[in-house]
């Protein structure tokens, strides 16, 4: 079978080849999936660096996400069949055209989950599943703030606050950003940089930001903070900038605000598959009604991917999908 590999961390572009390997056969109680459609996460990048907070032994399969569908069933499987839709077992690399897991271990994906969708709903949206509903006890009403709101999380969290009744500030850092987020449900978009922590109080008619979502850091997370109401708290599930954070004495003080971080891979150890899977039936209950979708930008076979790797460090909105090239 064809894999994307590499033998040494680095820049994915260095270190990235299209490889033939031995294609896996299902043991005992296993069964072995065929790859549908796979995503490229920021994450990715951090395992192919080396950089990440869970590295795989080398060389190494890259890629922790995808789709498939089982194409075959080890010795004494019993409740799945050859043709259903499953999460790709990606703990040792998605992007290639086979792998096996324990029947025991997969999670299934419903039917009337749109394919590209079902393809990256096991990272994102999971995540901005549980930023709204583990970190702090919303109810419709409230407000939130969050950066990089055009990030797949960004896109995620928009929609779904919306289905909640949640209200969202979020914040982009280009302009053309602005329409397509309100369109998928943002209440208010505001350019990173443009003073707009005087306008928090206007945009909220004076009732307070209970969770500030943050994946940037640096001056991005200071500001959030400032806009925080009191007792209200920041979590923090990623750092696009490698810029310092300035310790926020005075709204720790003063304002009893709050710092905590969140990792879906740690919370899904922590919570165990059950959870896991709870989480994702609520994910595609949202996906099959319609009311989450995130964009899709791109669509590459492994063949092509330095094509897709180059688009997706290019400014858009949406997400890159891989598949075998067959």
């Amino acid at each position: 079978m064809l894999a994307i590999r590499h033998h040494e961390f680095g820049k994915p572009t260095d270190v990235l080849r299209v490889e033939d390997v031995d294609a896996p056969l299902p043991e005992v109680g296993a069964v072995r999936v065929r790859l549908l459609a796979a995503a490229l996460n920021p994450s990715d990048y951090g395992m192919i660096a080396g950089s990440y907070g869970r590295l795989r032994e080398l060389p190494a399969i890259a890629g922790r996400e995808g789709v498939g569908v089982i194409d075959a069933l080890g010795a004494h499987v019993s409740g799945w069949e050859v043709g259903q839709w499953v999460r790709f077992p990606g703990d040792d690399g998605a992007w290639c055209e086979y792998a096996c897991a324990s029947a025991n271990h997969l999670v299934a994906v419903p039917k009337g989950v749109p394919l590209e969708q079902a393809a990256l709903s096991f990272v994102n949206p999971p995540t901005a599943f549980c930023l709204l509903t583990k970190i702090v006890s919303l109810k419709g009403g409230d407000w939130i703030v969050q950066n990089a709101s055009n990030s797949a999380v960004g896109v995620a969290v928009i929609q779904l606050a919306k289905s909640m009744g949640i209200h969202t500030i979020n914040l982009v850092r280009r302009e053309e950003l602005i329409d397509p987020l309100r369109d998928l449900g943002a209440d208010h978009v505001v350019l990173e940089g443009s003073d707009w922590t005087r306008a928090t109080e206007a945009m909220t008619n004076g009732a307070p930001i209970r969770l500030a979502l943050n994946s940037i850091g640096g001056e991005s997370a200071i500001d959030q903070i400032k806009v925080l109401g009191k007792g209200g708290t920041q979590v923090t599930f990623g750092g696009m900038v490698g810029d310092k954070v300035r310790f926020p004495t005075r709204f720790l003080i003063f304002n009893d605000v709050r710092l905590v971080g969140f990792w879906w891979d740690n919370w899904s150890r922590e919570n165990g598959l059950d959870a896991v899977r709870s989480v994702l039936n609520q994910v595609y209950r949202y996906m099959s009604e319609g009311s989450l979708k995130i964009p899709i930008s791109g669509n590459y076979p492994f063949s092509q991917f330095s094509d897709a790797l180059a688009h997706d460090k290019s400014p858009r909105l949406g997400k890159i999908l891989l598949h075998p090239d067959s």
